[in-house]
């Protein structure tokens, strides 16, 4: 038996987010089927953490254990025969049997897309935020840097979670504009449930001149109700995992 570990994209707009579910369809799901069609093994495809409806991956990371006999290097291109066009498997690698896609993890990039046009263009609908008002971005990504450290964020999760240790470690967050959109990477070693997208929401907020008060005693309130609105999943892509 070995250990397989697979890095995938995917497009999650026609998804339930990556969990497999008793009434809709997952990313899970799909790739677990389609390693059956290729194996005949049924596998538990363990992910580094779960992404909402909607939520995109650019380098998911999930791993399972196998006896099958087709070789590694063959393995993304004969799951991906099995795939819709917006799941792919990227690369397959072997780790060791106790490597564990969600706990050997160290830290993770997520990426936020935002445009700033009067209306919602067709194309970008999918995969971007847009966002029909004027922004300041400077004080955006000034106050951004707030977010930088060890914080207790209870204020930037989303209601639903039975999580109880609600401090992470932002080590890196930047905002930046380029061409049509405005880009926001946080990278920290986790991430609460709808962090990120409420964090994107007060810093939309912020720049809109909703919110006034600093990013800084908004963290310390660990209050929900002084944090900004929850940005939409559409404009969330997990960007890469550390190991």
């Amino acid at each position: 038996m070995i250990n397989v570990r697979l890095t995938i994209q995917y497009d999650g707009t026609n998804y339930a987010g990556w969990q497999r579910q008793k009434n809709a369809v997952s990313i899970q799901q799909i790739i677990e089927e389609a390693i059956f069609s290729i194996t005949k093994e049924k596998v538990n495809l363990i992910s580094s953490g779960r992404t909402d409806s909607g939520v995109h991956a650019l380098e998911q990371v999930a791993n399972f254990l196998t006896n099958t006999k087709i070789p590694l290097k063959s393995i993304p291109k004969a799951i991906n025969s099995k795939l819709p066009p917006d799941i792919r498997i990227i690369s397959a690698d072997e780790v060791s049997l106790d490597f564990h896609s969600r706990y050997s993890a160290i830290k993770k990039r997520y990426k936020y897309i935002m445009t700033n046009f009067s209306f919602e263009m067709p194309l970008y609908r999918n995969y971007a935020y847009n966002i029909p008002y004027k922004l300041d971005i400077e004080k955006m990504k000034q106050q951004a840097k707030s977010l930088i450290g060890t914080h207790d964020f209870v204020g930037f999760m989303g209601s639903g979670s039975s999580v109880k240790d609600t401090v992470r470690t932002i080590y890196d967050i930047d905002l930046y504009k380029k061409d049509d959109f405005i880009i926001l990477e946080v990278e920290g070693n986790g991430f609460l449930y709808n962090m990120v997208r409420i964090i994107v929401g007060t810093l939309v907020d912020i720049g809109r001149g909703k919110i006034n008060e600093d990013l800084t005693l908004i963290i310390e309130s660990k209050d929900r109700n002084k944090a900004g609105h929850t940005a939409p999943a559409k404009g969330l892509f997990l960007k890469k995992v550390y190991y």
